[in-house]
């Protein structure tokens, strides 16, 4: 059977390396599962891979469109899938890498088609959290929908618009429609997740915010000013740099702020990709030895999705 390893993990903690190391080892190719890394506008701000590491093995989905054309999650599974159809006819395995958990949960266990609103609707929802009315918008989730209200994050405006506008579209609760049986597999799958001490990963997470804005940081947010209503760029490192040019804070105030948001953005990450511990495999504190892990195989947990789905 057709293997897919994933190799996830928070940011900045040496993915890229490693499934360039492995890849080569088994001579494959590399699927991004960072879904910041899919626009071409985005560059230094999301840590995209150097044109070296990319030219050293092939890499899918990195920078392959713009901030301007939407894609979404299922899409992104749809097209994950017809590509692994065709990589598998010339490769035994192929290489996943990133830490954007939904992403990942889309090419393991798939994603349930949901209904699209109107964009009658989908404007309006919009426009109710652009004029502040989020709070409102929790309340009427909570009253539809109290199972998804009472783990849903509550900062994150995306998500509840999104379990709104199913919710009305559809006449379900949004728990219901994300809990229904999801597709089987006809790969088997690996996943290890990476990990480090707290202190060092922290300690490389300031390095890194230093490097990116070392490297252009500022002249590239300053670019994306024209883009910055578009809900992707409403992510750690252009946030915090659109509410400096805008005279809201310092520079310094601003690049210390894109250090802890990334940080915490990292402890979620690891948060989230803890639910696959014991369906997969082990953690990794120390970063050595991966592709001998995975060539040996027999510290590995696979999880083989022929006869069976998993929930995500």
């Amino acid at each position: 059977m057709h293997r897919l390893i994933i190799i996830a993990g928070p940011t900045a903690v040496g993915k890229t390396a490693y499934a360039i190391r492995l890849a080569q080892e088994l001579n494959t190719e590399i699927i991004s599962c960072d879904s910041r890394q899919f626009y071409q506008e985005m560059d230094i701000g999301v840590a995209r891979p150097s044109p070296e590491e990319l030219a050293a093995v092939k890499h899918h989905f990195i920078a392959c469109r713009s901030v301007t054309k939407p894609y979404n999650v299922y899409d992104y599974e749809h097209d994950v899938l017809r590509l692994l159809d065709t990589l598998f006819e010339k490769h035994e395995t192929v290489i996943a890498a990133g830490g954007s958990g939904l992403y990942i949960d889309a090419i393991c266990n798939g994603i349930n088609i949901m209904p699209d609103p109107t964009p009658e609707l989908r404007a309006e929802l919009s426009s109710r959290i652009a004029n502040g009315e989020l709070p409102a918008l929790l309340e009427e989730l909570k009253q539809l929908d109290p199972d998804y209200y009472a783990i849903v994050d509550r900062n994150n405006p995306i998500r509840i618009q999104r379990a709104i506008e199913v919710i009305r579209t559809s006449g379900q609760p949004y728990s219901k429609l994300i809990g229904k049986p999801l597709p089987k597999r006809n790969f088997e799958i690996s996943l290890t997740v990476l990990n480090r001490e707290r202190d060092e990963m922290r300690d490389r997470i300031y390095r890194r915010v230093d490097m990116m804005v070392d490297n252009g940081l500022l002249d590239e947010a300053r670019s994306l000013l024209p883009f910055r209503n578009i809900n992707t760029l409403n992510t750690v490192g252009y946030r915090e740099l659109f509410e400096y040019f805008d005279g809201e804070c310092t520079l310094e105030e601003a690049i210390t702020n894109i250090k802890n948001h990334t940080w915490q953005y990292a402890k979620k990450q690891i948060t989230w990709l803890k639910r696959y511990e014991r369906m997969y495999s082990s953690f990794f504190r120390s970063c050595e030895g991966i592709p001998s892990f995975f060539r040996s195989c027999e510290r590995t947990k696979a999880r083989k999705h022929a006869g069976r789905g998993q929930n995500g």
